[in-house]
């Protein structure tokens, strides 16, 4: 066993950063023996020195507020990162890499908006770039992608990559709450932030999306690459008709490869609420937990389930992460660099297959069903069942469409809320999973 110990630099104390921080020293026995060499922490950068951070078991002497300066330093061999945002992140990794330390993040964020620059810093610095917590908490899921499966060809990706939101549809499906009261019960137990903006409208997941897409399919896929459809505007109503179809609604992100209009491969890549069938895996994952369906031509169909959030289960994913960095520094070898070889172009939402399930109010008098039927078929878009229920101010059509160009079916929604004969339109949502 080497006496030399691997140096480490944590940037950001919070959460996150305190659990491991407590799982390094609680499991260092157990940690020095699996890496070969024990776990050093030599800084710590926080934002503010004077906060409030329970009792840690470390030296507050390590504590330093320039997170630039404890990057720099020659006696930092792997660099942590847990703080989040793009900048002053960005730079301080950047740095870190091209200097050839290795790299350990959760900031999602970042790299979801400029991976591909932290990815050429560590092939420019020869450096080990790893990011397994920045998706799905504490599940093994991005090092299945990036060396499981790496000789096997991934064609689609499901997911629920977001707890928050996951508990708050979970709650309205079985209590039948409407939005505004899911989310209460969410805050209140803490599953939900001051400002749940990031969760509810998709932005964290969409995040998430462009990571595991470029992973999945070997091409660089960025936050701005996602379609991205928030859930504040599922109702209990939507609740209750998933419910009558067997189905339940869930915010998924959803990656998939094929051909375009052209016959060529692309990638498409899109975030929001779907129904589902009860019958699918992902319908039973219920509170805030997540998880992933990945779909390979040889493996077939493989399910990663587990806590995706949390500052234990976060942590537990980056220590994972700094174990292989640190066995690869004194191995003198690198992990599996950036695999962006396909380049496969993003197919916009609008040439994306999808199914829409459309909920309408309707006038009560003949030759309704037929002036409906006739948009659909005006704009190209085959209806697999409609459900004609009520009299008079009650009356309502809900139609299940099969799949068509999503541009196709948003054309027909917009020709629908034209019609004389359609009050209202009481709901849109996509379909997924055969339902």
């Amino acid at each position: 066993m080497s006496e030399k110990a691997v140096r480490l630099a944590l940037l950001g104390c919070g959460t996150v950063g305190s659990e491991v921080v407590r799982l390094l020293h609680d499991q260092a026995e157990d940690l020095t023996a699996r890496i070969g060499a024990p776990l050093q922490i030599v800084g710590i950068a926080v934002r503010r020195l004077g906060r409030e951070r329970g009792e840690l078991p470390v030296d507050p002497a390590l504590f330093t507020t320039d997170a630039l300066g404890l990057v720099k330093r020659d006696d930092v061999d792997v660099v942590i990162e847990v703080v989040g945002g793009i900048e002053p992140a960005r730079t301080w990794l950047v740095e870190a890499l091209r200097a050839g330390k290795s790299v350990v993040t959760a900031n999602k964020a970042l790299l979801a908006e400029d991976g591909g620059a932290l990815h050429d810093a560590a092939a420019e610095g020869g450096a080990d770039l790893y990011y397994e917590a920045s998706v799905a908490g504490a599940i093994p899921l991005l090092r299945p992608l990036r060396e499981s499966l790496h000789g096997d060809r991934v064609t689609r990706v499901t997911g629920i990559v977001n707890g928050t939101t996951n508990f708050i549809l979970s709650s309205m499906d079985s209590s039948g709450a409407g939005f505004s009261e899911a989310l209460d019960e969410a805050t209140e137990l803490g599953y939900a932030e001051a400002d749940p903006t990031a969760d509810v409208e998709g932005f964290d997941a969409a995040a998430k999306a462009a990571i595991l897409a470029s992973l999945a399919f070997h091409t660089r896929v960025t936050a701005e690459d996602v379609f991205r459809e928030g859930m504040t505007g599922v109702t209990a109503g939507d609740m209750a008709s998933a419910k009558e179809m067997g189905c339940t609604i869930k915010l998924l992100c959803i990656a998939e490869r094929g051909p375009d209009e052209a016959g060529h491969e692309s990638v498409s890549v899109r975030v929001h609420p779907a129904m589902i069938p009860r019958s699918h895996p992902l319908a039973s994952v219920g509170d805030a937990f997540n998880a992933v369906f990945v779909e390979a031509d040889a493996a077939g169909q493989l399910m990663f389930y587990g806590r995706g959030a949390g500052g234990r289960p976060t942590a537990s994913a980056v220590l994972g992460d700094i174990v292989a960095a640190a066995r690869n520094r004194l191995a003198g070898t690198r992990a599996p660099s950036e695999s962006n070889y396909a380049h496969l172009p993003i197919r916009p939402i609008g040439a994306a297959v999808t199914r829409y399930h459309i909920n309408l109010d309707v006038a009560d008098k003949p030759g309704v069903l037929a002036a409906v039927a006739g948009v659909f078929a005006k704009h190209e878009v085959s209806i697999a069942t409609v459900r004609q229920s009520g009299r008079e101010e009650d009356a309502k059509l809900v139609i299940v469409t099969h799949g068509a160009p999503d541009a196709n079916l948003a054309a027909t929604v917009e020709a629908l809320s034209r019609l004389e004969i359609v009050r209202s339109i009481a709901s849109v949502l996509r379909v997924e999973g055969g339902a």
